[in-house]
């Protein structure tokens, strides 16, 4: 694959080196360093004059991940790149995707421009907070699926779930109304029902209210949803299922922010194990005996190769 360029950005370099050796393709060689003040220097040091670049950044906060991507794609673009697709394995600012309320901005639509105006031709990535946000982009855009890692590797190598079968001593918990879709296929492709948990907020990260749809009683509660960020609503949910009877929780979430007290929280909550995704990088300090990490290299790796040589990577989208 000698037309095809691999960047790798510092905001998931674990990640990124796992792809790049399942590829078998060797990272294509860039200075990114910091000047005294934060300002990013980035210099491509191979020729991708013609060729298919891939650029890999996550683009959790400091925002400096994020501007470190726009730059990786300017500068490929001005190297005459053939075509740069930015691979977004954590796609920031998602949370923010319409004006619900008097001076805000539509932060994700802002993100989308930002990406677009430095030159990116295609976006590949992985769990949107908010789908619809495909829609503020006039580019290619590949949006794929963690669940079936997280069936694969988890819930049926550890015999949670039996494959390609009915698990009614199971059921998969939707931590709002929001996720319920993503759910829905979560609980259909692992044969389970499902139940829905309400919640009303009276501002962020504040939960006032919060109720359980469905029955979890003597069952393994496996709640699916594509971020924890200060873990509040995560552990409520936990703690409320348990109430409810659930026989042991496993929540299984793809982009593991865990801000500020996040770890102390899931430690002391009504969570048996939590199943991150390695879309965004997890500090030691951040680790927790509860917590196992499933790698979707694989998953990107495919999507990357399918791209370039122009396949579907349709079967990448079911979850």
């Amino acid at each position: 694959m000698d037309e095809l360029k691999l960047i790798v950005g510092r905001g998931n370099r674990p990640l990124g080196e796992k792809v790049s050796a399942i590829l078998g393709v060797p990272e294509t060689s860039v200075k990114v360093k910091n000047f005294a003040d934060g300002e990013i220097f980035f210099q491509i040091q191979e020729n991708v004059r013609g060729k298919d670049v891939f650029i890999i950044q996550s683009t959790q906060p400091p925002a400096d991940n994020l501007m470190e991507l726009l730059l990786g794609i300017d500068a490929a673009k001005r190297a005459s790149a053939k075509r740069v697709t930015a691979v977004i394995p954590y796609y920031g600012y998602a949370r923010q995707d319409r004006k619900d309320r008097p001076r805000v901005p539509i932060s994700s639509k802002l993100v989308a421009n930002l990406l677009t105006v430095a030159g990116a031709d295609r976006i590949l990535t992985m769990d949107l907070h908010a789908p619809q946000i495909q829609g503020f982009f006039d580019i290619p855009f590949d949006h794929i699926f963690a669940s079936k890692i997280f069936i694969k590797e988890y819930l049926v190598k550890r015999g949670v779930i039996r494959p390609n079968a009915g698990n009614p001593e199971c059921v998969v918990v939707s931590p709002d109304v929001g996720a319920a879709k993503m759910c829905r296929h979560f609980a259909n492709a692992v044969g389970t029902p499902l139940a829905i948990v309400h919640k009303e907020r009276s501002r962020e990260n504040k939960i006032d209210t919060m109720e359980l749809i469905g029955d979890v009683g003597g069952r393994t509660a496996i709640v699916r949803d594509d971020m924890v960020d200060t873990g509040g609503t995560l552990c409520r949910v936990a703690d409320l299922l348990k109430e409810r009877g659930a026989k042991r929780v496993l929540a299984f979430i793809t982009h593991a922010l865990l801000s500020d007290d996040a770890v102390d929280r899931i430690e002391k909550s009504g969570i048996d194990t939590l199943v991150v995704a390695d879309t965004v990088p997890v500090p030691a300090e951040k680790r927790t005996d509860k917590m196992e990490q499933v790698s979707v290299a694989e998953m990107f790796a495919r999507a990357i190769e399918s791209i370039h040589f122009e396949r579907s990577i349709s079967t990448l989208f079911n979850e």
